[in-house]
């Protein structure tokens, strides 16, 4: 289960003009892209123009990642089509958004759905909705769609110069290690057992239908690692698996991760470990929800103001491409974009919402897109896995674009390489010990240190490549630090005020895809309550 919310993070949509220092000899073409930060930076300098021309609508929603297009999704498909969409970009999706080129399309950020539990009961209509999920979505196990299931072989590891199945180091472990790592996965089997006294899981997906005993919150006020030295775990490959799935799920190590997030990453399914996956990441899936919307999405648009009157919200919003401003007066108003612009944003913004969101910390993501003349090879001839981990390197490891082409001859292909910038909080503000504004370093950089990592298990991938295209997200997901998840903090945008609903993952504290799917569900539902509106609830 790899890379998986990072979407529901910042709407960071529409690629950029190439960028950055023009390739060296030694380096293939490509280009530097990312989010519009030039025009959102633009909410500090306040030099934008007045509004000219005053539209109205029912509902406006402010961003269109996956919060904001579910909050669409459900509004449109409750007969209320009286809203606005305000996207940054230049179309929307964040972080769940595709590029493609003429051997394949790839995504820009998140690349896969695992199956969803029955508490996710918004996303398992959606997929049904979409033809993916079939039969009753409310089974225990419904069947999916092949064409979207994830193709064997799923996953390997290159460890020790060899490549093995699975994700969990076997090669060369000793018996005692795979003791620890029999007990940890027993562990997991029980805690995803458990449930309270309410009937409620310990850890469930959406997170707000998780337990609320205080042995579970416990373990957010301490890090992963701590709880599983603890523990009594020691077996550096168990420490290893725990620090990836941080870095992969939460932008952060298992040093820095809250333990009751990182046990959420093992215990919050049903321990399947199949996903959904397209060439194109998770793209389809933004696409299906921003079918409804046609016609009511209004991409570079930048809102720059909000105040809440007595009877009518105002949005005073910059149309980049037009070059001019316009006041968007609505009587609703769902918040989709990411909390931390909140306070540049709002006239009046409350002081538990300033509070809730001090001290949050976003992670800069980095995805490589190398275009390959072939399939790089592995040692024993086989054919690559769909998601491929390094097991020394700071990054990810990378997945395959034409991987459910199920195509293994030889051929043209995409891979996808991630780099979560574990060691930074964001662009402006650096963990000791790091390198300062790594994530701002330019496409040159990037492009050799996706190439360097990549040459270990594939000396010929220089060779191979025909064009590296870089993708920046800056603040690609909030992170799950200790405290941050049941603290009380997130309780004000949790429960919204009257007028104005939040319906991004950073309510949630984690930035999944069925979190921000559940909270842009949820923000439109309790719209259409206090407008009146009939509806059945998805949640």
């Amino acid at each position: 289960m790899r890379r998986r919310e990072f979407l529901a993070g910042v709407s960071a949509t529409g690629l950029l003009a190439a960028c950055g220092s023009s390739a060296t000899p030694s380096l293939p073409p490509g280009t530097l892209s990312g989010a519009n930060d030039t025009l959102g930076h633009r909410l500090r300098q306040r030099d934008l123009p007045a509004p000219g021309e005053t539209r109205r609508a029912t509902v406006a929603i402010v961003g269109g990642g996956i919060g904001g297009l579910s909050a669409a999704w459900k509004l449109a498909r409750s007969g209320c089509d009286d809203f606005l969409l305000l996207e940054l970009e230049s179309e929307a999706g964040g972080n769940s958004r595709a590029g493609r080129n003429e051997v394949a399309a790839h995504p820009l950020g998140a690349h896969y759905l695992p199956l969803p539990p029955r508490e996710a009961r918004a996303t398992r209509a959606l997929l049904a909705e979409l033809g993916v999920l079939r039969g009753d979505p409310d089974a225990a196990h419904p069947a999916y769609d092949e064409k979207y299931l994830c193709h064997a072989p799923q996953e390997r590891l290159y460890i020790n110069g060899y490549w093995q199945d699975g994700l969990w180091p076997t090669l060369g472990i000793p018996k005692a290690e795979r003791a620890q790592y029999t007990r940890f996965q027993d562990s997991v089997a029980e805690l995803r057992r458990r449930r309270d006294a309410a009937g409620r899981r310990a850890f469930a997906l959406p997170l707000a239908l998780s337990s609320r005993e205080a042995e579970f919150l416990a373990l957010d006020r301490i890090t992963l690692r701590d709880w599983l030295l603890r523990e009594g775990y020691t077996a550096p490959g168990l420490h290893w698996l725990a620090d990836y799935a941080c870095r992969d799920d939460y932008g952060t190590s298992a040093a820095q991760t809250s333990a009751w997030a990182g046990l959420h990453y093992f215990a919050c399914r049903d321990g399947e470990g199949q996903v959904l996956t397209a060439p194109e990441g998770n793209a389809w899936l933004a696409r299906g929800l921003a079918r409804t919307a046609t016609g009511r999405i209004q991409p570079n648009a930048l809102v720059f103001r909000v105040e809440q009157g007595r009877k009518e919200i105002i949005c005073d919003v910059y149309l980049a491409a037009e070059g001019r401003s316009i006041r968007v007066v609505c009587r609703e108003l769902i918040w989709a974009a990411p909390l931390f612009l909140i306070p540049h944003v709002f006239a009046a913004p409350r002081r538990e919402w300033l509070a809730a969101i001090k001290g949050a910390e976003h992670a800069p993501w980095i995805v490589v897109n190398l275009t390959l003349a072939a399939a790089p090879q592995t040692r024993a001839g086989h054919p690559l896995a769909w998601d491929n981990v390094l097991h020394d390197s700071p990054a990810l490891g990378y997945v395959v674009a034409t991987h459910q082409q199920l195509r293994y001859a030889p051929g043209p292909t995409v891979i996808t390489w991630y780099r979560a910038l574990h060691e930074e909080s964001t662009p402006h503000r650096s963990r000791p010990g790091s390198s300062p504004g790594k994530l701002l370093q330019g496409r040159d950089a990037w492009a050799e240190e996706a190439l360097a990592d990549l040459s270990r298990p594939h000396p010929e991938i220089r060779e191979l490549a025909t064009r590296v295209d870089i993708h920046r997200h800056a603040h690609a997901m909030i992170r799950p630090l200790p405290g941050r998840l049941w603290s009380g903090g997130r309780g004000s945008f949790e429960s919204g005020r009257a007028g104005i609903q939040f319906a991004h993952a950073d309510v949630s504290g984690l930035s999944l895809f069925e979190e921000a799917n559940f909270r842009g569900v949820l923000a439109a539902e309790r719209t259409l309550t206090r407008l009146g509106v009939s509806y059945a609830s998805s949640l």
